[in-house]
């Protein structure tokens, strides 16, 4: 029974700690059973203190139950925290350590199928860095921010859009194009393959990596579609103030740190975007009745494709409703999104199919990065094992997704968006 001998023990306890299992959870994860020699969990505290190194299928296991590669087991130190991303941040308040280990994980998953894209668009020798990222700051203020969107996006009327869609999914899908078409990459991602490692909308709604060549976005598809293009267009303005960062629900407390202070200016900008003040002028300057604020809410959000939550935090940031109005009705929703997820998974039939592995995979990675995956390994310019990084599939599934996506709209990609 081979061992793997030159690993460093602490950074198994690293690993674990990291992935946000307790001893006991870590041991049942790794299949370790008490016997006479022990409780799973003293085995798993010898492995942990190098008194017994683990064998070589221990490993895989361990490097495959905490998402980590095998080389890390064999560093000296654990990676700096930075490599988090620039402004990463673990977000506090109810979130587990299991879940910011899950969200740790996706973090690194992206990171990593971003880098491979830089790399390939750097290898074009025709490729520019992108104008628009870093190109406003806070300073310039929002209504400069939401202008310089509409420009790029070329939107003149966001309430037209808006009222020409059927559903808040077509509204998002239309959003979604025109930044894609400017060389951002926008992929759905709330889990690491499984509905086992699904990520909660309260540990993340969305996350931007603000580069000059290969910016992506990546929006929670735990999350309500009408949620979607809020988080959308707030981490299209992280990336035009070259700021990366994780976002969560927006919160109604004053707070005065520079991250919290960047997220608050991108809620204000995508509010507008969404839901200009100028369309709410006929409101009342203040409301008071919670049920009246609700009912108007509900009929807003149903008109303009855009959440219920999104439109009760405009009311608050344009002083038409109190916090605590808001705050009451963050609560409300939040809880109506919970119950209807679960009553969706508890009427879902087992034998009930949905659409097709590839048509959902096509959905959440996006027109663009599937068009560079495929224009790419048509040339010859990239292999069919780091095509299926960048997609985040088996190698085996790269060719039969790129033939279901050939059908796609050829995006402006790279063409009339740079």
């Amino acid at each position: 029974m081979k061992r793997a001998n030159n690993i460093n023990p602490a950074m198994l306890v690293w690993a674990r700690e990291t992935a946000g299992y307790t001893l006991e959870e870590a041991a049942g994860k790794l299949r370790l059973f008490s016997s006479g020699k022990g409780t799973a969990e003293d085995k798993l505290r010898a492995l942990e203190a190098g008194d017994v190194k683990p064998t070589r299928q221990q490993l895989m296991k361990i490097s495959e139950a905490y998402r980590r590669p095998l080389t890390a087991f064999y560093r000296n130190n654990p990676p700096p925290k930075g490599e988090r991303g620039e402004d990463f941040r673990t977000l506090q308040g109810g979130v587990s350590r299991q879940e910011d280990g899950l969200l740790e994980a996706l973090l690194r998953d992206i990171r990593v199928r971003q880098d491979l894209v830089k790399s390939l668009l750097e290898d074009d020798e025709d490729f520019e860095t992108l104008p628009f990222i870093g190109a406003v700051t806070i300073h310039q203020g929002i209504s400069h921010s939401v202008d310089y969107i509409r420009q790029l996006l070329g939107v003149d009327d966001v309430v037209s859009l808006q009222h020409g869609k059927r559903t808040p999914d077509e509204f998002f899908s239309d959003l979604r194009n025109r930044v894609e078409a400017l060389g951002v990459f926008v992929v759905l991602a709330g889990n690491l393959g499984s509905h086992h490692s699904n990520i909660s909308e309260r540990v993340f709604r969305g996350f931007a990596i603000s580069d000059e060549i290969a910016p992506f976005i990546v929006i929670n598809d735990q999350d309500a579609k009408a949620a979607r293009s809020f988080t959308l267009i707030h981490e299209f303005a992280h990336i035009l103030l070259g700021a990366s960062g994780v976002s969560a629900t927006p919160v109604a407390d004053a707070r005065t740190d520079p991250l919290a202070i960047v997220e608050r200016f991108c809620n204000d900008v995508a509010g507008e975007f969404l839901l200009p003040e100028s369309t709410l002028s006929r409101l009342p300057s203040t409301i008071s009745e919670l049920d009246i604020i609700e009912t108007i809410v509900a009929d807003i959000s149903s008109r303009r494709k855009i959440s219920e939550a999104m439109v009760a935090y405009r009311f608050w940031r344009t002083g038409r409703i109190s916090v605590e109005a808001y705050r009451e009705l963050a609560s409300r929703f939040a809880a109506r999104w919970q119950r209807l997820k679960q009553q969706a998974r508890e009427e879902r039939q087992p034998d009930q199919r949905g659409p097709s592995y590839y048509t959902v995979r096509k959905h959440k990675l996006g027109n663009a990065l599937i068009e560079l995956v495929n224009r790419t390994l048509r040339a010859n310019e990239l292999t069919h094992t780091k095509a299926a990084k960048m997609l985040g599939v088996s190698t085996s599934s790269v060719e039969p997704l790129l033939r279901r996506s050939s059908g796609m709209e050829n995006t402006m990609f790279r063409s009339g968006g740079r």
